[in-house]
């Protein structure tokens, strides 16, 4: 369901005043008027419904009325709330050629990815960033915001700043020492090195898959995606050695902006469906 995302929270009373860019999009775009109603998320992620109190020429004045509750699910079926209780998922996306890291981003904001963070990889090609050109960071949380209410999204994705190689690295255990179940899960498209020589090359593959490694209950999913020609040998054994675990996505080789999402995708349905499944 598409919803508004409200980017202040409703006053006591529950009214809300819009204005700018998105006062333009419900007004202009969405065409409405007073007495109308949409669709909202709080900056607290509860749904509401707005209804339109009066619009003048640069304000729209509304009033927050609570949702009302869902209708009964299913026996054992979760309600909504089921995927915002997942453990985060963060995509550490090594930056692609050209535009294709703003469908990277906007997959993941309509994926309920928790934080993009993109970094330069070894293999990386920037694009040159011009004078009078907004900065990136900007663009993409856009685009999220755009993909979230288009989406109905409750997850609240973040893009994180460019990173280096080496700032990824410490910005990973942050995140490992505040969770020690942290879970990182390295994508490479063909089998690492197996025989010798056994250096600087990483390890062999490791023997496991998406639901062995979930089933361990993470406390956060970490995706480690290349860009256009992969990890290079030297970055898949930093990774191992940060604990990432190694996977790859099938026998075909996927372009970065398809393995982003491929692996979301399956990270976050295998964690949906963890009360129906077993491990043999």
């Amino acid at each position: 369901m598409k919803r508004f995302l409200l980017q202040d929270a409703p006053g006591r009373d529950g009214s809300v005043l819009i204005r700018g860019e998105d006062y333009h999009y419900l007004v202009h775009v969405r065409r409405l008027k007073s007495g109308g109603a949409f669709e909202a998320l709080l900056p607290d992620g509860k749904t509401a419904r707005v209804t339109v109190r009066s619009i003048t020429d640069h304000v729209l004045e509304g009033l927050i009325v609570p949702a009302g509750p869902q209708a009964a699910a299913p026996s054992g079926f979760q309600t909504g709330s089921a995927e915002t209780s997942l453990p985060p998922l963060y995509i550490f996306q090594a930056l692609p050629k050209g535009t294709k890291m703003d469908l990277i981003v906007r997959q993941a904001a309509e994926g309920g990815v928790s934080e993009v963070v993109p970094f330069t990889g070894e293999r990386s090609v920037p694009a040159p960033q011009g004078p009078g050109t907004p900065p990136r960071e900007e663009r993409w949380r856009r685009i999220i915001r755009e993909a979230r209410q288009q989406s109905g999204s409750r997850i609240d994705t973040r893009i994180h700043s460019l990173l280096s190689g080496q700032e990824l690295f410490a910005y990973w255990e942050q995140l490992r020492s505040k969770e020690n179940s942290a879970l990182g899960l390295l994508f490479h498209e063909s089998p690492l090195q197996t025989e010798p020589p056994p250096a600087p090359g990483p390890g062999p593959l490791e023997k496991g898959g998406f639901h062995r490694y979930l089933s361990k209950e993470p406390a956060l999913v970490a995706l480690a995606v290349g860009p256009e020609g992969g990890f290079s040998p030297a970055e898949c054994k930093r990774f191992i050695d940060a604990g990432f675990k190694v996977l790859r996505l099938g026998d075909t080789v996927l372009r970065t902006e398809t393995a982003a999402l491929y692996g979301a995708a399956a990270v976050r349905m295998i964690l949906l469906e963890r009360p129906w499944w077993t491990l043999k």
